[in-house]
């Protein structure tokens, strides 16, 4: 199944993309929270679904929000890509790597982007993100992580190098945690219905291709992951999890950074694909009144 949510920020609605048709799932849940995913809302939709209970939505012109609206935690792992470990400097981490970025960069993926205040070197990452969909602590083994899953998205890491390596005192969060940081979507898509270990994950900045790549390319795959992770923090339902970017960025210096005015698109085989516009940072033009059109 595909889930998304539409319409204004704040102001968003879960559907179901299904059978070329979008259906609306306000008579099952208000939104794709926490406590949905993990009370069996996933079942009670592919239910409806099957019994025709579920009435269409025209979603013409509507905004495409993020497919969750506000994790816990999104937690990150970096340099899960050995040639990305490389252009970046570093040897291949024999452990994952983790890092958090704020809830709050949880962004629609075709919403506007700026630049943040005093940027010069802003970054994108695809990246396949897992989506928890429910609490998981201690698993026994990464063959128990699957049925934790809700299901996967697209995201963009977006990251602010300067911030992130020069003035960061040694930790990551402060390159990674900027308003908008994160987009995410357009949908969630359940396991059912992803080759999650050989998904291919591309992306373009004003067209012209930057990073393509498979995740049987991943260090760590998804299910050593999410075991991983239990062994030191309880997931919890609606969690987003970033399992790493490929080749192909700015701090390879093979590229510039991003400037105002720049498109990024990133995409993932059955995930769907993101397409958002870079702007100058202004005072008066704040990343929360993201309301256009998708």
């Amino acid at each position: 199944m595909k889930l998304a949510r539409v319409g204004p920020r704040g102001q968003e609605r879960p559907v179901l993309v299904a059978d070329e048709a979008t259906y609306d799932l306000s008579t099952l849940t208000p939104d794709l929270t926490a406590e949905f995913l993990a009370s069996g809302g996933l079942d009670r939709v592919r239910n409806a679904h099957a019994a025709g209970q579920l009435p269409e939505l025209d979603v013409t012109g509507l905004r495409v929000g993020a497919p969750i609206p506000r994790p816990s935690s999104v937690i990150c792992i970096g340099m899960n890509y050995a040639a990305h470990a490389a252009e970046s400097g570093s040897a291949p981490p024999t452990v994952p790597v983790m890092f958090l970025k704020t809830a709050n960069t949880v962004s629609g993926p075709n919403d506007l982007v700026q630049i943040p205040r005093g940027s010069v070197k802003t970054d994108w990452e695809v990246e396949l993100a897992v989506v928890i969909g429910r609490q998981a602590a201690y698993l026994d083994s990464p063959d128990e992580s699957v049925d934790y899953i809700a299901g996967f998205t697209v995201c963009d890491d977006l990251s602010e190098r300067t911030f992130q390596l020069e003035v960061s005192g040694g930790q990551w969060s402060k390159g990674k945690s900027c308003a908008g940081f994160t987009p995410t979507g357009p949908w969630l898509v359940t396991p059912d219905e992803v080759d999650y270990r050989h998904a291919r994950l591309r992306s373009w900045v004003n067209g012209e291709p930057r990073q393509d790549s498979v995740t049987a390319d991943l260090i760590f795959g998804v299910d050593e992951i999410i075991h991983h992770l239990s062994q030191y923090l309880v997931l919890e339902p609606g969690d987003l999890v970033l399992t790493g970017t490929p080749e192909g960025v700015a701090l390879s210096g093979r590229f510039p950074y991003l400037t105002a005015g720049d498109v990024v698109e990133v995409e993932i085989d059955g995930l769907g694909r993101q397409r958002h516009e870079f702007a100058a940072w202004s005072k008066n033009a704040a990343w929360s009144k993201n309301k256009g059109a998708a």
